[in-house]
């Protein structure tokens, strides 16, 4: 891949670096960043995180909590005053309150949490109580995407999305567009009306890749999904051209327009959030909707690997030396989170986690060339669900019990969203190849409602429940806090 960075970019995030060390000598602090792809439950397991550090969760493999080394977390100011903060305390209480799940993540947001804790030798508590600050950056894994961006050409971009967009999962979707791109011509005077019917056409097919039924993952550019404050915004109204001819554009040309303002959303758009963000952090965790993309077919599963290979890329992993480490920060870990494993029972969890340690197999394999670690998981940061047994004739199936969230079908059932009900999930294949082939999939996937949290008999209201939290906050941050 071509580098994402210039000279200048790179003079620009050494002095980032400098100065956000020189802040780290007094206030040790581990930038967290969080991303995935939509519906994947980045808010959920902020939020989560959050909670049961500060409540005292049940964590029984997070060492520090676990040997009672967690004096105390909370949260102060975000150090960052451009960056909005995440909504805590509103989604914490969607979950508890209403049980309903938070809003999705729509733009880039920061939440500082500071753990106080004791050090796990004895020559450390000899000195004084460790101080963590744990700052966590929320951002849309479709802006993550559009760092490959940073690399390519505007005839390398057009002939890319032209490609994806004849594969047999797009084509219907795409039609409109393709028929459109296909009419107009290139060197034709630049024309705003136009430009706006492609861009506006562009977007449509994008937006409609990413229904439940397809689950597409891979759609740059990522802000004509979640465009933010740039919405109608120039350097948002452009789109790819197909079969371009060789050479230069004509001056003041249809192309030529194109080709400005996909160089001006590179400048302006793609590099800042890589220079300001994703070149800060420390660590980071991919989270994954394996489930619905299984669920999808195939071709989404193959998307998403495609997906994950390209977001992978263009973090800069691997270890950082104690000179270089003062100009330039490495991600040294990423965990890969299959997300939702609540919905299936705990026998097939294994197989879950194997599927993604699979899709990401060839980007973990560049990561741990370059000194990195990366991990997978089967998770669900709020178990919506428990698990039991039902007898059908002489067979007892393993079953999910939950809240099915209102509208939400199967078998020609719908559901109220009030009613608990049993559901088989069937079984993901043992084989993580299986689901790259047509009806590799046997599994039955609802969403559900927030579980009730418990009370203990003192009337106290317990901590949000989750599958396997703990160990991905052992993998994140339990060698900061030995």
């Amino acid at each position: 891949m071509a580098s994402l960075t210039t000279f200048t970019d790179d003079a620009l995030i050494a002095l980032d670096t400098l100065a956000g060390h020189a802040t780290g000598l007094v206030n040790p602090t581990l930038r967290l960043g969080v991303t995935g792809l939509s519906r994947a439950g980045k808010t959920v397991f902020i939020t989560a995180l959050v909670h049961n550090l500060i409540h005292g969760g049940r964590l029984p493999l997070f060492e520090a909590q676990k040997s009672g080394r967690v004096v105390r977390a909370y949260m102060e100011h975000q150090p960052d005053d451009t960056v909005p903060r995440f909504l805590y305390e509103d989604h914490v209480a969607a979950l508890l309150e209403r049980r309903e799940w938070p809003e999705s993540t729509r733009a880039i947001s920061e939440l500082r949490l500071t753990i106080e804790y004791e050090s796990a030798s004895g020559w450390g508590r000899l000195f004084s109580r460790g101080r963590l600050a744990l700052d966590i950056v929320d951002y849309p894994g479709e802006w993550l995407l559009d760092l490959p961006l940073l690399g390519k050409d505007f005839a390398q971009f057009s002939g890319e999305a032209y490609d994806l967009s004849l594969l047999p999962v797009r084509a219907d979707l795409s039609a409109e567009w393709r028929t459109l791109a296909g009419s107009v011509d290139p060197d034709a005077p630049a024309d705003e009306v136009t430009a706006r019917n492609l861009a506006e056409t562009f977007a449509r097919y994008l937006k409609a890749c990413k229904d439940d039924s397809r689950a597409l993952s891979t759609l740059p550019p990522g802000r004509f999904l979640m465009p933010g404050d740039l919405d109608g915004s120039p350097a948002l109204t452009f789109a790819p051209l197909p079969n371009l001819p060789e050479g230069r554009a004509k001056p003041g040309s249809l192309r030529a327009m194109m080709e400005r303002r996909y160089e001006a959303y590179k400048t302006h758009v793609v590099k800042p959030f890589f220079r300001e963000h994703v070149a800060k952090l420390d660590r980071q965790i991919v989270l994954v909707d394996a489930m619905q993309a299984i669920n999808a077919g195939p071709e989404a599963v193959a998307d998403l690997e495609r997906a994950l290979t390209e977001i992978l890329a263009c973090f800069r992993q691997g270890r950082t030396g104690l000179l270089t480490g003062l100009i330039s920060k490495k991600i040294d870990r990423i965990l890969i989170a299959a997300t939702k494993a609540d919905h299936i029972h705990h026998e097939s969890h294994d197989r879950l986690q194997a599927i993604v340690r699979r899709l990401a197999s060839r980007a973990a394999e560049r990561a741990s060339l370059s000194g990195a670690e990366v991990e997978a998981l089967a998770m669900a940061a709020v178990r919506a669900t428990r698990e039991g047994t039902v007898t059908q004739g002489k067979d007892t199936l393993p079953v999910i019990i939950g809240t099915p969230l209102k509208g939400e079908t199967i078998d020609g059932e719908t559901f109220d969203g009030e009613t608990e009900t049993a559901i088989f999930p069937g079984d993901l294949p043992a084989s993580p190849d299986a689901i790259l082939k047509p009806n590799g999939n046997q599994i039955r996937f609802v969403r559900f409602r927030p579980p009730k949290l418990e009370r203990t008999a003192e009337g106290v209201t317990l901590s949000l429940p989750h599958i396997r939290l703990d160990r991905a906050l052992q993998y994140l941050l339990g060698d900061r806090l030995a």
